[in-house]
């Protein structure tokens, strides 16, 4: 209602400013009925009006808009406008006064360069915002929820999109440029396997962004220390950058952030966690599919995906059954359930 209420008074206020354009001649003893160039009082006073409902159906459109971008774009302004002021000072001596067109022209367009300038510096830099005082510098401090940057093999993996559609997930998620190259050469790959994976990976993405809800940035910056380096340690240094977290799916990557002190969320970990949990003693039923490699062992799987070792289960392949689990082993790479036979699960047969 507050926003209804704000476009009809910028309204009002365009009306306004309309009529006051209409008076104008009135103002200075012209006649705008009887005036040859009457008509130039109404065209001034339809484009202000046109502008105000441009400016509105604008904003309106604009339904998500970035506060970091809204910031820049005003202290841009902000900072443009007093760095104006203050070269039109200096440059006074030196400026022409005369004709005062020409000196008006000159003021406006160096308005415009040096707000434009300001503006574009800061849009550039607006994951920074680092203000740098010879011996002082004050830094953001991130609040709250920290970032999320996305390494390639969770992208290609493709839970992450799963994961994020449950809103459990609120954080910003950081998809570098480097990663999304990395992404397209996979994709252009002459080998089928990992073109399919590539491809996978972009469809990924664009999952993630075509969701209204999910807070996707694309960060194409090239940091200093970037120089040189490859992917993994590009996305650790990002992570630090930023003071966010790295999500992956690679150990390697995973041992590399711990290593700078980088916080990391691996999904194989988050999958292992909901995993339902067995304890010794507790019967489960499960399908053998396989010989295990030791003698009398049978191997089969959940629905998630665990692994089960079944004891004097090699004669039941292909066999739905019951059996006692004794032990439990939790790894980073998965889950196995050594368990015990009990009885075929279809008759109860012992």
């Amino acid at each position: 209602m507050a926003l209804v209420i704000l476009r009809f008074v910028f309204l009002m206020l365009a009306i306004t400013l309309g009529f006051r354009l209409l008076k104008a001649d009135a103002l200075a003893g012209v006649d705008v009925l009887t005036s040859e160039n009457a008509w130039l009082p109404w065209l001034g006073f339809l484009g202000v009006l046109v502008a105000a409902i441009g400016v509105i159906i604008g904003d309106m459109q604009i339904k998500r808009k970035r506060l970091d971008t809204i910031t820049a774009f005003y202290f841009g302004m902000l900072i443009g406008l007093v760095l104006t002021y203050v070269l039109q000072l200096a440059l006074t001596p030196i400026m022409p006064t005369e004709p005062e067109w020409l000196v008006g022209w000159l003021k406006l367009a160096m308005a415009s360069v040096v707000c434009y300038s300001c503006i574009s510096v800061l849009l550039q830099t607006k994951n920074d915002f680092r203000f740098i005082i010879p011996y002082v510098e004050f830094a953001k401090e991130i609040k709250g929820l920290k970032p999320l940057v996305l390494d390639t093999s969770v992208v290609i993996d493709g839970r992450i999109a799963d994961v994020v559609e449950t809103r459990v997930i609120d954080n910003q998620l950081i998809m570098p440029q480097f990663v999304i190259a990395e992404l397209q050469t996979i994709a252009d790959s002459s080998d089928r396997l990992r073109r399919s994976k590539g491809r996978r990976g972009l469809d990924i993405l664009n999952r993630l962004r075509s969701d209204p809800k999910v807070d996707l940035v694309i960060y194409d910056r090239e940091l200093p220390q970037f120089a040189g380096q490859p992917v993994d340690q590009k996305l650790v240094l990002l992570a630090k950058h930023l003071e966010g977290k790295v999500v992956t799916n690679d150990y390697n990557l995973n041992k590399v952030a711990k290593l700078h002190e980088v916080g990391v969320i691996n999904l194989n970990d988050l999958s292992n966690a909901l995993k339902p949990v067995f304890l010794p003693g507790e019967m489960l039923e499960v399908r053998i599919i396989k010989q295990g490699e030791e003698a009398g062992q049978g191997v089969g799987y959940l629905e998630d995906g665990t692994m089960v070792v079944i004891e004097e289960g090699r004669d039941f392949v292909n066999e739905n059954i019951i059996a006692n689990v004794t032990s439990v082993l939790q790894t980073s790479a998965g889950r196995m359930v050594f368990g015990k036979f009990e009885k075929l699960a279809n008759n109860g047969a012992q």
